[in-house]
C-alpha cells in the first residue's frame, strides 16, 4: 500500500511539472526584453496623457471672458488660427453680437445699430455691450444678421494672411444669394486673396426679398465661390436649409486641396439651430423611419451627421443666459474645457465658478453656483446675502 501511494504521488507530482512547464507546451517564457518593452510604451503612453492633460488645463487657465468687442474678435481669431494651425480647416464657431449699449432695456419700440464700424465706439464699454442671440433682440434673425455680418467681417481681416503679413485688408464679398426666401438671416462671406477692390454684397436686392422673393418666385440658383488656398469662408447664421451647400463647398475644397496639400478655412458661425438636443433631434438621430420622420419635422440629427462626417467641430464658443437672476458665461476653445463665468455685481467683471468637459447644462451652472456660495441676484441687491 505504502509503494503504490508512494507511485501515485511521484506521477502526480510529474504530471504537475509537464502542465505547468511553458517550454513541455511549445510556448516561450516571456523574456526580460518584451516586458521592458512593453513597460516603455506604457510609460510614453502615460505621458502623453499627462502631458496633453498638463495643456488642456493650462489653457484653462489662460482664458477669461472678453469685456469689449476688440477683444473678442482677437480671442475668437486666435482660437480660429491656432485650430487651422492644428489641421482643423472646418470649424464651428458660436459668439456674442454687439449691441447698442441704450438698447439693453427689452421692450423699446425701436432701437438703434451697434456702430460696428467705429472702433472709438467699440472700445467704449458704455457705447458697444456683448449680447448673447437671444429672444432680448427684437428685430429677430434678421436684426442679428446685421450685427453678425460686419463682426464676421472683422473676424475674417484678423485672419487673413496680408493683413497679418503686410498690414492691408483682404477683399471679403457677401453672398445673399444663398438666403432663398430673403428674410432667414443667412449670409456667405469669403475673402479673395490677390483681388483689389473694396468689399462687395452680391444678391442683395434679391436676397432682401423684393416683390416675390419671400414666396420663391424668380429665384437665382446658389452659385458658390471658388476658394484658393489662403482664402476663408464663413457660412454666417446657417440653418438646415443650406446644409447641401455646406456640404457641396466642403467636399469641393477638400478635391481641391488634395492636389495642393491644404484645404481653406471653412466655418459656421452662429448656426441658428441649438447645441442641445429637444425631443425632436433626439428622435431624428435614428436610423429609421421614425428617425427620418422626425428629421422632416425639424429635427436637427441628421444635419449634424453631415457635418460630421465634414469634419466640423466646434473650435470657439462663447454664449449666455441667465441662472439665478445673474448673467452667464460659457467659454470653450477647441483644446480647452468648458468653462463658466458668472457676472459680479458691479458689471465690470467676471468670476469663474466652474468647468467641466463636456458643455454645462443649465443645472450643472446651478450647482457651480451653489458650490462658489452664489445665491440669487435679487438677495444680493437687497443685502440680504453678501455680493459677488
Amino acid at each position: 500500500m505504502r509503494i503504490e501511494a508512494t507511485l501515485i504521488l511521484l506521477c502526480s507530482s510529474a504530471t504537475a511539472a509537464l502542465a505547468f512547464t511553458p517550454t513541455s507546451r511549445g510556448v516561450a517564457a516571456p523574456s526580460s526584453s518584451r516586458c521592458t518593452a512593453s513597460s516603455s510604451s506604457l510609460y510614453v503612453s502615460t505621458e502623453d496623457v499627462a502631458e496633453e492633460q498638463s495643456t488642456t488645463a493650462s489653457i484653462n487657465d489662460s482664458l477669461q471672458i472678453p469685456l469689449s468687442y476688440n477683444e473678442m474678435i482677437l480671442q475668437t481669431s486666435q482660437a480660429m488660427t491656432d485650430a487651422l494651425a492644428a489641421g482643423r480647416t472646418r470649424q464651428i464657431v458660436r459668439i456674442l453680437l454687439p449691441r447698442d449699449a441704450a438698447n439693453d432695456n427689452f421692450g423699446v419700440f425701436q432701437e438703434a445699430e451697434a456702430q460696428t464700424s467705429n472702433s472709438n465706439a467699440l472700445n467704449a464699454a458704455e457705447s458697444t455691450k456683448l449680447v448673447p442671440t437671444d429672444e432680448s433682440w427684437q428685430g429677430g434673425i434678421m436684426q442679428l444678421y446685421r450685427a453678425a455680418a460686419p463682426t464676421t467681417k472683422d473676424i475674417l481681416r484678423q485672419l487673413s494672411p496680408t493683413m497679418r503679413d503686410a498690414g492691408v485688408p483682404p477683399k471679403i464679398v457677401e453672398d445673399r444669394t444663398i438666403d432663398e426666401s430673403g428674410v432667414d438671416g443667412v449670409g456667405l462671406l469669403y475673402t479673395q486673396i490677390g483681388k483689389s477692390g473694396g468689399d462687395e454684397v452680391k444678391g442683395e436686392d434679391e436676397a432682401e426679398g423684393g416683390v416675390f422673393g419671400a414666396f420663391g418666385f424668380g429665384e437665382e440658383s446658389v452659385t458658390l465661390p471658388t476658394l484658393s488656398e489662403d482664402d476663408m469662408c464663413v457660412f454666417v447664421q446657417p440653418n438646415q436649409e443650406v446644409i447641401d451647400s455646406i456640404e457641396t463647398l466642403s467636399t469641393q475644397s477638400a478635391a481641391s486641396a488634395s492636389s495642393s496639400g491644404s484645404s481653406p478655412l471653412i466655418a459656421l458661425i452662429n448656426p441658428q439651430w441649438r447645441n442641445v438636443d429637444d425631443a425632436l433631434d433626439s428622435a431624428s438621430k435614428s436610423d429609421n423611419v421614425f428617425g427620418a420622420f422626425a428629421s422632416f419635422l425639424g429635427g436637427k440629427g441628421n444635419s449634424m451627421k453631415r457635418l460630421d462626417t465634414l469634419g466640423y467641430e466646434t473650435t470657439y464658443s462663447l454664449e449666455g443666459y441667465v441662472c439665478k437672476g445673474g448673467n452667464i458665461r460659457l467659454l470653450k476653445r477647441f483644446d480647452s474645457d468648458w468653462i463658466a463665468f458668472a457676472e459680479n455685481d458691479a458689471g465690470d467683471a467676471w468670476v469663474r465658478v466652474g468647468q467641466q468637459a463636456d458643455r454645462p447644462r443649465y443645472q450643472d451652472v446651478e450647482k457651480f453656483l451653489d458650490d462658489k456660495g452664489v445665491g440669487f441676484k435679487y438677495a444680493r441687491d437687497l443685502g440680504m446675502i453678501p455680493k459677488l
